[in-house]
């Protein structure tokens, strides 16, 4: 069993990844507690403009003193008025496809959008939403965002994908499992279950039809 010990899912698709120099990753944090505001983030990412992805207080709750912003090249403005009001170092817009190199973790953007023609409207692809391709410590962990399996994220390499199955604006857990097992990375992760959508027992028929030899990791904690 893999631990992943280095890897947290707060809710939903709040993330957060720590290398092992100490430098901390936050992906959409979300309805954080007092608890979990800990002010240690050296970047946080930010996967779409929906409220529950993109939340100014929870930027603010894990933010620091040192504290760089990446976000889709569509949501400029609205990230630079957040990196003033917390005091970021830096903000970084991409588009998809682009590439970043910072301080311990290397970056690819990839899109994130709907397929599916019940949700066409929810992630349109026009949007310019991301999705996330992270190396850290030589881990390619690829945190999907909202999305469908699409023909731009279908075959995107990775150990670790950290892909939604609440359905509903994502894939359910029948899609999901279509789609890691096309991907087929040595651990899957779900997300974005649990709480706004989805039930806690997604996982098991989740987990139910991933491919043998990909092993399922519980993370979400609440």
């Amino acid at each position: 069993m893999t631990s992943l010990e280095n890897v947290r899912v707060l809710t939903q698709s709040a993330i957060r990844i720590q290398n092992k120099d100490g430098v901390v990753i936050y992906l959409d944090p979300f309805s954080l507690t007092d608890a979990e505001a800990a002010h240690d983030a050296d970047y946080v990412f930010i996967t779409h403009a929906h409220f529950d992805h993109f939340s100014p207080e929870d930027i603010a709750r894990v933010a620091g003193d040192h504290t760089e912003l990446v976000a889709p090249a569509s949501m400029g403005a609205e990230v630079a008025r957040v990196a003033d009001e917390i005091g970021a170092t830096a903000v970084h817009l991409l588009q998809a496809g682009g590439r970043l190199e910072l301080p311990g973790v290397a970056v690819e953007a990839v899109p994130a959008y709907n397929v599916e023609p019940e949700r066409l409207g929810m992630h349109p692809q026009a949007n310019g939403w991301l999705g996330y391709a992270l190396t850290v410590d030589g881990v390619r962990y690829y945190a999907a965002g909202d999305t469908d399996q699409n023909p731009d994220n279908e075959q995107v390499a990775c150990d670790v994908a950290l892909v939604p199955i609440g359905g509903t604006y994502t894939c359910d857990p029948h899609q999901a499992a279509a789609f890691v097992n096309a991907l087929r990375p040595k651990v899957v992760v779900p997300i974005h279950y649990g709480s706004i959508v989805g039930v806690p027992e997604n996982f098991d028929e989740f987990a139910a039809e991933v491919a043998a030899g990909i092993e399922v990791v519980r993370k979400v904690e609440r």
